[in-house]
């Protein structure tokens, strides 16, 4: 399958106080995404996640900055773009992005279809009110939204109709990477399994190329997603297939997730509720070596000093944990 976005030693910092203090929010990750796949991103909160995301879309407002790394979309270096040209060539056309929060993003004395018209002449560089109201009108119908919710505010509309206007809107050109930052998070279930069936729906009549589905959830993953990477406290730690991460996790943190996760299934119930002990390091100084040490119950001498390689351990399957490095066998 061939490569949409390749991601290359990417750091990027938030840098605070003058310079004097760095939150290492993403600390050199490297991997890919391909074409037509939809990539899951999991990990608890505060490790990263959105900001790997802003990352993506090119977005280093400060305090963030990109430290170094390359980001190369379509066969693009993204990383020397001017904003000109990131609103011309890149933003809603190679990448868009459903915002976190996106339930509260939409201004609540706008009406919708003068919200996404802001949205397509600022964003998008589009200042022609009739193509953007027909962009609007052919994309509300493919999310299964009646073209009256243009008039209407936000107020007046449910959480799931507020996130499928967050998906028209992200959706508007055809992107061929579409972002999603935990979009089901602040939805019940029956409206999460609707949203994760509209974003498939999307995919299959190609309005979307790939998706990045961000989540604190590694279950819906099942649901949608053809891989999974794993993060942790601004590391990327282990990525495979979801067979591959949900049925042969290998990094210690993957499987701490995997356990976390409530289950109605008898036989897992009996052991009771799982969780992981102590908390995510601060980012501003994270421990030596692994970042996961403070927390593993396989930790080594070797983990609290140096600090592991990404490797691959079978076809599609990397990890990095001095478990299964080639110094210890």
């Amino acid at each position: 399958m061939k490569k949409l976005v390749e991601v290359r030693n990417l750091r990027a910092y938030y840098i605070l106080r003058g310079g004097k203090i760095a939150v290492k929010a993403v600390d050199n990750i490297t991997m890919d995404i391909k074409e037509g796949e939809v990539l899951g991103i999991v990990g608890e909160s505060g490790c990263g996640k959105s900001t790997f995301a802003r990352c993506i879309m090119m977005d280093f407002t400060p305090p963030l900055r990109k430290i170094g790394g390359k980001i190369i979309m379509n066969g693009h270096d993204l990383t020397n773009l001017s904003m000109e040209e990131l609103r011309k060539n890149v933003w809603g056309r190679l990448v868009s992005m459903i915002p976190q929060s996106a339930l509260n993003a939409l201004p609540p004395v706008r009406k919708i279809g003068d919200f996404i018209y802001d949205v397509a002449s600022y964003r998008l560089g589009i200042r022609d009110k009739e193509k953007v109201q027909e962009l609007a009108q052919e994309r509300f119908e493919d999310v299964k939204l009646a073209p009256y919710v243009l008039n209407m505010y936000p107020h007046e509309l449910s959480g799931g109709m507020k996130q499928r206007v967050a998906i028209a809107i992200a959706t508007l050109l055809k992107p061929k990477l579409l972002i999603a930052d935990e979009p089901t998070s602040a939805l019940d279930v029956v409206t999460q399994k609707a949203i994760l069936r509209t974003l498939l729906d999307l995919k299959k009549g190609g309005i979307i190329g790939s998706i990045m589905f961000i989540t604190h959830d590694i279950a819906i993953l099942r649901q949608i997603a053809d891989r999974i990477g794993v993060m942790y406290a601004g590391k990327l730690v282990e990525i495979g297939s979801v067979d591959q991460i949900l049925y042969n996790p290998l990094h210690p943190y993957t499987k701490a997730l995997i356990n976390s996760v409530v289950t109605p299934e008898p036989e897992i119930r009996k052991r009771g509720i799982a969780y992981i002990p102590g908390n995510p390091p601060e980012l501003i100084n994270p421990p030596p070596g692994c970042r996961f040490h403070p927390r593993c119950p396989y930790v080594k001498g070797i983990c609290k000093i140096r600090e592991p390689e990404m490797i691959t351990v079978e076809p599609g399957h990397l990890v990095a944990c001095h478990l299964y490095s080639q110094e210890e066998g």
